[in-house]
């Protein structure tokens, strides 16, 4: 009888734990930049990432999703310590976000040393690409080289002659001016670097002055969460009237209602190039955009667009890898197959884990509700893969 009782207790306690572990929620920390001026790229992807868990019924797996949201704060070593209290407090499955490769870059080894998946929704330092690729390291979208790479090869087809490059002195900053460089066939006749960090510089009338005498038909610039600023300074220097602008980061669906309100009109024709833009008409994305746009009052960005994808590429990964997160190699084999409705549509990964992507021509232009939005022109780079993938020995 003590046998019996103890093997009921047993397999009593084996079923109210597996209870337990069916009620326990998928948790993904989800780190960003939710203070400083750039806050409101942070907020965009947070807005854009509850959209997509409500749009998913709220279930991975069958079990609930619990998105634990952290601030940078935009400094790296303040994001490495959100993502060892993600892991190591919160014991989270995945961490995700970051805005910032210079943030990324430095929560990276704590992530990827945990065994948990590492997926950027936005930043895609060159290094995660080659060298230092990951089994575990996935990215939403292209690797930062790419939409400049894509620019280039634009303004090939625009007829640019002679560029001048302008971007912050970051790894980002980098891997831009370098992606730019890598495809443009024409003459670079100048190039900036300008201070970022804690106390980034803020007046770029002097570069503008060198522009200008350089003798450029075009100007590449690269400032996130900067646009009012470069905006107003580029309108003021009359550059407008001598070189168009061609940015990546910088003119874009957060910026645009607040650069048209303050009527800063020389950014209307300005051009950029990306995987995504709102007028992208899969099923998918026509359904973010109507409903951010219903829910927030706004168009949602780039950065928004890959936070949302997010959710129901994790969840997609699981649910085909038998609904178990805790499984990491089905799980990864289910990620790297990409097999999910993104609102770019269908898309394949590169083995270093970024998209091969197709990157559209942008032009800022009023849509049918005279509201500035980016809107595609036409011209369409196809299949796109960023040049540090020969690098990349590790992932499978």
């Amino acid at each position: 009888m003590k046998i019996l009782a103890m093997t009921a207790l047993a397999a009593l306690m084996a079923t109210m734990a597996s209870a337990l572990a069916a009620d326990e929620p998928v948790k993904i920390g989800f780190i960003t930049t939710l203070t400083t001026p750039a806050a409101s790229i942070g907020n965009d992807m947070v807005d854009a990432v509850n959209l997509a868990v409500e749009h998913v019924g709220g279930t991975i797996g069958g079990k609930p999703i619990n998105v634990l949201f952290e601030d940078d704060g935009l400094k790296p070593e303040l994001g490495r310590q959100k993502a060892e209290k993600l892991l190591k407090q919160d014991d989270v499955d995945v961490v995700a976000g970051f805005i910032w490769s210079n943030v990324l870059m430095a929560a990276r080894k704590s992530v990827v040393d945990s065994g948990k998946f590492l997926i950027s929704t936005n930043a895609g330092p060159s290094e995660l690409a080659g060298k230092l690729c990951s089994p575990n390291f996935f990215s939403m979208r292209g690797q930062n080289d790419m939409v400049p790479i894509a620019l280039g090869k634009i303004m090939n087809e625009r007829d640019v002659k002679k560029l001048y490059v302008m971007a912050p002195n970051y790894a980002a900053g980098k891997d831009m001016a370098a992606g730019v460089q890598s495809s443009f066939k024409g003459q670079v006749v100048g190039q900036d670097m300008t201070k970022w960090g804690d106390d980034p510089q803020l007046d770029f009338s002097a570069e503008f002055a060198k522009v200008a005498a350089s003798g450029a038909d075009a100007l590449f610039a690269f400032y996130p969460g900067r646009a009012a600023i470069f905006a107003r300074q580029f309108e003021q220097s009359g550059l407008a009237k001598k070189v168009k602008l061609y940015s990546v980061f910088t003119i874009d669906q957060i910026a645009l209602p607040k650069l048209q309100e303050a009527r800063i009109d020389s950014v209307l024709g300005t051009a950029t190039a990306d995987y995504w833009s709102p007028d992208i008409d899969t099923p998918a994305n026509e359904r973010f955009v109507a409903d951010f746009q219903a829910k927030y009052g706004r168009v949602p960005s780039n950065y928004a667009a890959a936070a949302y994808d997010l959710i129901p590429y994790l969840k997609a990964a699981v649910e085909q890898a038998g609904g178990d997160i805790s499984k990491t190699d089905a799980v990864r084999a289910a990620l790297v197959k990409a097999n999910y409705e993104s609102v770019r549509g269908r898309y394949q990964l590169a083995r270093n884990h970024f998209p091969v992507d197709n990157y559209r021509s942008l032009v800022v232009s009023p849509d049918a509700k005279g509201n500035w939005s980016l809107k595609s022109d036409g011209l369409e780079m196809k299949a796109l893969t960023d040049p540090y993938v020969d690098a990349c020995s590790n992932p499978e």
